[in-house]
């Protein structure tokens, strides 16, 4: 099912068409269409609705009574007008606008990476700025977007690095938006693939250059001639050919072709109509590739400024987080004081998680700002009700919806969705709704950035829902609430994995092969340096056994960030096996330094089931 088409409010409304905010009820809808309250209950009444004069109405339901009466109707997010005011207030149309040629100075061009994935595109980055992303990450697919700045011929050139998953369309989408040229990547060996043509729409779709990188140049079965050729038949014919499209060849392992490229990126950045400009001067904007929530840290949104400097203590507010910038991080690491045009930052300082894809402007005063993202976040909330109000507890849970689609009926599986960054949540949320069907239908009863609560475990057994974790996992109270409800808690670190599962299910083949269960739980309250051997975590074992050489999972803040083994563990001085609940222990893990207090160490087993 493809994503709806949003129109904004302030697009021209065509004669005859009526503006309906969704979540009205009856009483708002009635009267817009010329009729009653009571027309529209007693006609939901007679489809099975059974709803109130004064209950939020889902997309459907208006649509359908649209439909009945024969009305040509345009459904807006509630607030969505309001949005048009806020914008002129805070002076998008200056901000996003033309730089005056008075103000306009060269900026450092914004290069997106695309591609199909497992073709190199993180290893490419890897090589350019000497530094390793891929370790550590699932499968050694980018989960999410990160953006760098190189220097080549002593100038500046800012990377996006969008995932590879075709499930991350959003994300890669944005990332065009965002760019001035796209670099697509080709393996050698493999040539153009399916999410190769859909990197290449997206990037016809933002109407930028198009710079072919084809890697994986070093291995036996690359035949570049042949990339070539099939890069012709999809409207890339290269230069060397007749045609418009720079090709460069690289081996991303060997470091072969880098060099080669990066001029490259500068040569189309050079030619470009119109030039590569901006102003260094007035209120800073741009846009949020991604954020999340950071235990210490709080809110952190990394951002693309795009005009303007950004600067510690400026009031900002990027969708409905607002926030004084408290401090501003680069891409290696360092705090910097400002940032301007084509530079990616982390702000630290907002009131709450943005959401990936927002604009962001810092505002004219501290009121303004914080005035702007209230307003938002009101019309969010009522908003929400309307997505809320097609919650049923007659939804089915995943291990059921089969069952529902034999009997003929048309099922809703309701889902509560948690991620750990918001970039993740959006893509995730785009992926499961293609599975939508006639008979089957999705219900997104909440969705969420951070680990899985006692809050969410309670939602999901109000609403009869599956709660659905991506590089997430619940903690212990949540876990033991989930079992005594009997909610279902699914957790993963791969996109795809969530995709398969929830088709399967669709068809009635949901019969993993394992379940995780958690062994034990221990809170790091110290970390000790210990010479030859590095950090070692002091814990105190707060639920079950922690056993050496088990499977662990370091959470921080309900969020997965290493996975491994324990490799030592201990009691005072001595080396045991196993300890138990309520005892403190020494542990030594596997390759993992990144050591503070409060983290959560989880051992698990993987333990065979059979589903009836």
């Amino acid at each position: 099912m493809e994503a709806p088409t949003y129109t904004p409010a302030s697009a021209p409304v065509p004669e005859g068409t009526v503006v309906i905010e969704r979540a009205s009820t009856p009483q708002d809808l009635g009267p817009k269409l010329n009729r009653t309250a009571a027309d529209v209950v007693r006609f939901l009444m007679q489809q099975g609705e059974m709803v109130t004069a004064t209950q939020s109405l889902t997309d459907e339901m208006i649509e359908l009574f649209a439909a009945e009466i024969g009305a040509d109707i345009r459904l807006v997010d509630p607030g969505e007008e309001q949005e048009v005011e806020l914008q002129r207030q805070l002076g998008f149309d200056e901000l996003f606008g033309e730089v005056p040629e008075d103000e306009a100075e060269p900026r450092p061009p914004v290069i997106t990476v695309m591609g199909h994935v497992d073709h190199g595109k993180t290893k490419l980055l890897d090589r350019i700025r000497n530094t390793n992303v891929v370790e550590g990450e699932a499968g050694g697919i980018t989960q999410h977007i990160g953006a760098y700045q190189v220097e080549k011929n002593g100038r500046r050139i800012t990377f996006i690095d969008t995932p590879g998953h075709e499930a991350f369309t959003a994300m890669r989408a944005r990332g065009a938006q965002a760019t001035d040229i796209v670099v697509l990547v080709v393996a050698a060996d493999d040539g153009v693939m399916p999410q190769t043509v859909e990197a290449l729409d997206h990037a016809r779709a933002a109407n930028v250059p198009i710079v072919v990188a084809i890697n994986k140049i070093d291995r036996e079965e690359a035949n570049p001639d042949r990339v070539k050729q099939q890069l012709s038949e999809h409207g890339l014919v290269p230069s060397e050919w007749g045609g418009d499209t720079e090709v460069v060849l690289v081996s991303a392992l060997q470091g072969t072709g880098i060099d080669d490229l990066l001029e490259t990126l500068l040569l189309v950045a050079d030619v470009q109509e119109p030039p590569l400009v901006s102003t260094s001067k007035g209120r800073a904007a741009g846009i949020v590739l991604e954020a999340n929530l950071d235990v210490g840290r709080g809110p952190v949104a990394s951002v693309l400024v795009q005009r303007g400097t950004l600067k510690v203590g400026d009031p900002v507010v990027a969708g409905a987080a607002w926030g004084r910038v408290r401090a501003l991080i680069d891409d290696r690491g360092n705090n910097v004081k400002s940032a301007g045009p084509s530079t990616p930052v982390q702000v630290l300082g907002l009131n709450e998680v943005a959401d990936a894809g927002d604009r962001f402007v810092v505002a004219p005063d501290e009121k303004m700002a914080r005035s702007a993202a209230e307003t938002r976040e009101h019309w969010q909330r009522v908003a929400s009700l309307g997505r809320e109000a097609a919650v049923t507890s007659g939804g089915a849970k995943l291990e059921d919806i089969f069952e529902q689609i034999q009997q003929g009926e048309v099922a809703t599986l309701n889902l509560v969705l948690k991620a750990d960054v918001t970039g993740s949540l959006e893509a995730l949320t785009e992926a499961l709704r293609k599975l939508e069907r006639d008979d089957v239908k999705l219900s997104f009863v909440s969705r969420g950035v951070g680990g899985i609560t006692k809050s969410d475990v309670q939602l999901a057994a109000a609403s009869n829902a599956t709660i659905i974790g991506f590089n997430v996992r619940p903690d212990r109270t949540a876990r033991e609430m989930a079992a005594a409800e009997g909610v279902e808690i699914r957790t993963y670190e791969v996109i795809y994995q969530v995709l398969e599962d929830i088709e399967n299910a669709l068809v009635g083949m949901l019969e993993p092969e394992y379940e995780e269960v958690v062994t034990g739980e221990a809170e790091v309250r110290e970390v000790f340096q210990v010479p030859r051997v590095g950090k070692v975590a002091g814990c105190y074992v707060t639920h079950g056994v922690i056993t050496r050489n088990s499977k662990v999972r370091f959470l921080r803040d309900g969020t997965v960030i290493w996975k491994g083994t324990i490799q030592s563990l201990k009691r005072f001085k001595d080396d045991v096996r196993e300890v138990q609940a309520g005892y403190e222990c020494g542990v030594g893990l596997s390759d993992f330094q990144d050591l503070k207090q409060g983290d959560i160490i989880e051992t698990y087993e993987e333990r065979e089931i059979a589903r009836t």
